[in-house]
């Protein structure tokens, strides 16, 4: 099954050897969308918002998924969450937390912000891998996801 149309995968992670395992999974997985990197809440924002080194929409194409670290400095995941899905125009975005945490606060809390999933890390670059293909399956292959309703 082939992903129903070319999605850029944002993920927003501060730990480089987290996103070294990622981009690394993704290939293992033969997943073809483009995967794009910020490294705290701060950038994400600018990213979505295409301000600073983010303005031209060649630099910045809107995501179709974001994965989302909820602990990063200057501005955390859940500041971001909440950022995100308060702004009508990025509030469609969805939006998979993928974290170290497994504690029931953050869960909850992911939740009750908008996001559209939570997903404790892999221990393990095999567990990582598997992450990755249920993901592709289940947001590229099945669900259909919003149009992109940001003009280019």
């Amino acid at each position: 099954m082939e992903p129903k149309r070319a999605v850029t995968i944002l993920m927003a992670d501060d730990d480089p050897d987290d996103r070294d395992f990622a981009r690394s999974a993704m290939q293992e997985s033969r997943l073809a969308n483009e995967l794009r990197f910020v490294e705290d809440g701060e950038e994400l924002i600018n990213y979505l918002r295409r301000l600073g080194r983010y303005a031209n929409p060649k630099d910045s194409p809107r995501p179709g998924l974001i994965l989302l670290d909820l602990n990063m400095p200057r501005k955390d995941g859940r500041e971001a969450l909440r950022e995100i899905k308060s702004d009508p125009a990025l509030k469609n975005i969805p939006i998979v937390v993928l974290t170290t945490s497994k504690a029931e606060e953050d869960i909850l809390r992911s939740y009750n912000l908008g996001a559209n999933c939570f997903i404790t890390k892999p221990v393990t670059f095999d567990g990582l891998v598997e992450v990755v293909k249920v993901l592709n399956r289940h947001w590229l292959q099945i669900v259909e996801l919003p149009p992109e309703t940001n003009p280019e």
